[in-house]
């Protein structure tokens, strides 16, 4: 069966300011109901790169395409574009706050499907089963501030689920949650892309690529691609891994001599 590209990236560059790269000469694609991860050290450009496909930013240079159409901001001021391309992709900032505006949880996941034009009953039907899913139903009356981290991730996930997008984007998913709902948050999007979900994340966390057996672009601190590849053999790489900042040596001295080892602030398990 043939494989259908639902982003492609041409030559795309941005900077911040126009001063200031944040991505250069990047060229990619990613296939539709895959799992595609962008991995890079902090300021690579990875979270840039994640709101170019969310159209929340535009190329100043080169072109993005979506299913077929340029992704760009003229593109999304047309109605019939913008309403398509919104729907169908999903964005979860890697700050749960940001996303979270309404005054409790129930209010918040039916937000966006009373957006995309669907009547209160659906909405709400559409809710509970999503807080159900993500087993948050006791929290449906609190007040977002009054929630913990985890939880406050799983209400913004919640939120995007509710308008059941095609294309998920996760900015940094791990970062500061409990052990317990980063094994939760892993199990779900496996499940979301067993669904046929295409899934997209921005991450520097090695172990949870190495567990969704993402295709991997690493980008370097030039903010270029690097390599794109599979996950083994990225994470297995590791002069890349070095080279890009993910990985790094630890210099020690024993017994009057000098060793070096490698380093890594993650947990892969090799099989």
């Amino acid at each position: 069966m043939n494989q259908v590209n639902i982003f492609e990236l041409s030559d795309v560059s941005y900077s911040y300011h126009k001063r200031f790269p944040a991505l250069t000469d990047v060229s990619l694609s990613v296939q539709r109901g895959e799992c595609f991860a962008v991995i890079g050290s902090n300021g690579s450009g990875k979270s840039t790169l994640l709101q170019l496909f969310a159209g929340l930013l535009h190329p100043q240079k080169g072109r993005i395409m979506f299913d077929g159409r340029e992704l760009s901001e003229q593109a999304l001021k047309h109605d019939s574009f913008r309403q398509v391309f919104r729907s169908r992709v999903g964005f979860i900032f890697q700050d749960a706050d940001v996303q979270l505006f309404c005054p409790t949880v129930i209010d918040e996941l039916v937000f966006g499907p009373l957006q995309l034009g669907l009547d209160e009953k659906t909405a709400v039907a559409r809710a509970e089963e999503i807080m159900e899913m993500l087993q948050i139903s006791p929290l449906r009356h609190r007040p977002t501030h009054m929630l913990s981290g985890g939880e406050k991730k799983r209400v913004a996930l919640g939120c995007v689920l509710t308008m059941n997008p095609d294309i998920l984007l996760f900015d940094e998913p791990t970062n500061g949650l409990d052990p317990r709902t980063q094994v939760f948050l892993l199990e779900l999007m496996l499940a979301l892309n067993e669904a046929g979900k295409t899934i997209i994340i921005a991450t520097h966390d090695l172990g949870l690529v190495g567990e969704i057996q993402a295709r991997v672009a690493v980008l370097s601190e030039e903010h270029r691609i690097e390599c794109i590849g599979s996950a083994r053999d990225v994470l297995h790489n590791e002069e890349l891994l070095l080279r890009v900042n993910l990985i790094h040596q630890h210099l020690h001295f024993h017994e009057g001599k000098k060793h070096s080892h490698i380093h890594s602030h993650y947990l892969f398990h090799k099989h």
